[in-house]
Order: structure tokens, then sequence, then C-alpha cells
């Protein structure tokens, strides 16, 4: 059987849903995320924000520095979850076999239904499927989505992230060698800021210079180098995983003596979070959600959350976000017996953006 995976991903997801709200949001440079007077960071930013350069994790005053004319909306979590559930209620009608891979993204198995004399063939059988879903996403949720379409999960997600936004486009076996070609080697599934960085040293900047390298990859990037020589060609065995192996990652410290030292508590989250970002490029996941613990000296514990639209693999990142929600929710009020940080919504990363040809 020939192998036919969708990729979909909303446009702009949390920021899409303000404007559909908000009529009078459409078209301006829209930041969900606390407003650059007060100490926050930003959850989600509109295309027309992201050309200034804001992103996700990012601290709302930069944001603010980068993007002057933007428009800061407070987060509405409750409405993007709802709307999440909608969408992929409208996917699963499909018939497909569907991998929710986050909050706004799913990758969907339509091999069964799509079946022709060859690959390409089939791989074709799935545009005008394809083209439906959006049209149904827009007509009943008034929102636009991406869909990529190839014989894996890992050029379907590249193909997703091409045409952005309201695009689809169709990889096929045939071209899909020529396709990668001129991609930048953080593309790739796998390849995150250090084994970039690692590429980038032995003069492999494109996918293209990956295809055509006769050495063993082994060399620069260890047991990955097979792989990833293979993904470099488009070639991904990788089956839709249809339940979540790691659901989250933590840590968390129980001091010898309760503290509010910040000197004490900053230096045990920047420990903590390295090494969470540590333990995320092993599995090659990313995170959307970061969350604090705190617990006193009388044993009262609390915990606080927040959740962002692009996935989180940095140590900073982390941290600062960490930083953000103690000082946000005031948790340090009094001396601290335990201190704990970790993420979840765990999903692989991909790029949001892909330069043009």
């Amino acid at each position: 059987m020939f192998r036919v995976i969708c990729h979909l991903d909303m446009d702009a997801f949390y920021a899409s849903i303000e404007q559909r709200e908000n009529p009078a949001l459409r078209g301006k440079p829209v930041i969900v995320g606390a407003p650059p007077t007060q100490r926050g960071v930003v959850c989600a930013a509109s295309y027309e924000a992201r050309t200034f350069g804001v992103r996700s994790a990012m601290p709302s005053a930069t944001a603010g520095r980068l993007c002057p004319k933007g428009v800061f909306v407070r987060p509405h979590m409750d409405r993007y979850k709802e709307e999440s559930r909608g969408i992929m209620r409208i996917l699963a009608e499909t018939g497909a076999v569907v991998e929710p891979v986050s909050i706004d993204e799913a990758c969907l198995d339509f091999s069964s239904a799509c079946q022709a004399t060859d690959a390409d063939a089939s791989l074709r059988l799935a545009v005008p499927i394809a083209r439906q879903l959006k049209h149904r996403i827009a007509d009943e949720r008034r929102l636009t989505a991406t869909i990529g379409i190839a014989a894996n999960k890992l050029l379907a997600k590249i193909a997703s992230d091409h045409q952005k936004p309201d695009g689809l486009t169709l990889i096929t076996e045939a071209e899909k060698v020529a396709f990668l070609r001129p991609l930048p080697v953080r593309t790739l599934y796998g390849v995150g800021k250090v084994t970039e960085q690692v590429l980038h040293g032995a003069e492999l900047r494109t996918i293209g210079d990956l295809q055509d390298h006769g050495g063993d990859l082994r060399a620069l990037v260890g047991s990955f180098g097979p792989r990833l020589k293979q993904f470099a060609l488009g070639e991904d065995d990788r089956p839709l995983e249809l339940g979540e192996e790691i659901k989250s990652i933590s840590g968390e410290e129980t001091f010898l003596q309760d503290t509010e030292d910040r000197r004490v508590l900053r230096a045990c989250l920047k420990e903590q979070a390295a090494d969470i970002a540590t333990k995320l490029k092993r599995h090659r996941l990313g995170a959307n959600t970061v969350q604090v613990k705190v617990r006193y000296g009388d044993f009262t514990t609390l915990s606080r959350q927040i959740t962002v639209e692009d996935p989180i693999t940095e140590a900073a990142d982390i941290y600062r976000l960490g930083c953000w929600l103690l000082g946000r929710e005031h948790l340090v009020s009094r001396p601290l017996r335990l201190l704990g940080l970790g993420v979840s919504n765990l999903y692989e990363p991909t790029l949001r953006q892909l330069p043009l040809f």
C-alpha cells in the first residue's frame, strides 16, 4: 500500500481566533500576551507581527520595541482549546487515521482512501480531499489552514510550512529530492540549534549539501548520522503516533532549609531548565507549556503554567517563562521548601516559516 500523509497546520492559530472574534484586528500586527508595559511574555503573534521579528516566548517588552504598532491582546486559552476540539472533530469525520500533534496541528493518514497505480498517483488523489477539508474549516470555523501532502510525516510537515498561510503543497516522490535541496538543514526533523551549528562548521548548510555529502555523517552527529542522511533524501518510515510516549518532563528540588533567596532560586531554575532542554533535545521534542511548582514550609503546594503557540526547546526560554510565572503569581511571597519546573504538551518541533526558493 502506498502511504498518503497529510499534515494540517492552522495559520497563526491564537491570533487568527482573536482577529475572527474582533474584525477590527484584521490586518493588524496582533500579539497575544501581556502588554509591553507589564512584565509578561508573548504567547503567539499574527503574521503581520511576525514580520517584525516577534515570536512566542519573547518578553512582551521586547515585542513592543520590535513592533511599536503591535496590538497586544490577552490570551483566551479556553477559547483556543475549544476551537481546537472543533477542528479535531472535523478531522475525525474525514475517516483518516489522525495523530493530534499539538493544539493547532495534526497528521492524517489517507492511505486507505487514496490508492492508485503508483505512489505519486495515490498522493494526487489526496489533493481534492485536502482542498475540501480546508474549505470546510473556512466555512465552519472561519479560520484558514495550510496542508502538506507527501508519502511520509517528514515531507508532509515540511510541505505544510511551505506556502503559509492558507496553502496547499504536494511533494511527490519523484520531486522530493529536488524540493528539499535548497532548504536549510534546520528544516529537517531532529536538527536543532546545536546540530545546525555542527553542520555549518562542516560547510553543510542546505539539505542539498547533506544529499551530496559522501562521508559518514556519524563523525559529525553521532548515531543520528544515518537517519539524517535518510531525512535529507526525503525518506522517513515513522508511523503515526496515536499515543504519546512522553507526556511531560520536569524536575524539582527540595531545599535543606526553606529559602526565598532569589539567587538560590534563580540558580535552581537555571539548572532545571538546562536539564529539561537537554532531555527535550535527546527525544527531539518541543514543548508548548511551561509550569512551575512551589511548596512552602507548611506543605502548601501550588503550581502555575503558561502555554505558548510555538514549541520551546531552549533552556533560556524555559528559564525565562519559569521566572515570569513565579513573578506574575507572586509565588515567592514566603520561603520555599521546594521549587519545581516542568514542560508538557510535547511534540516534534517544526519551523513555522521556510524561506522562499
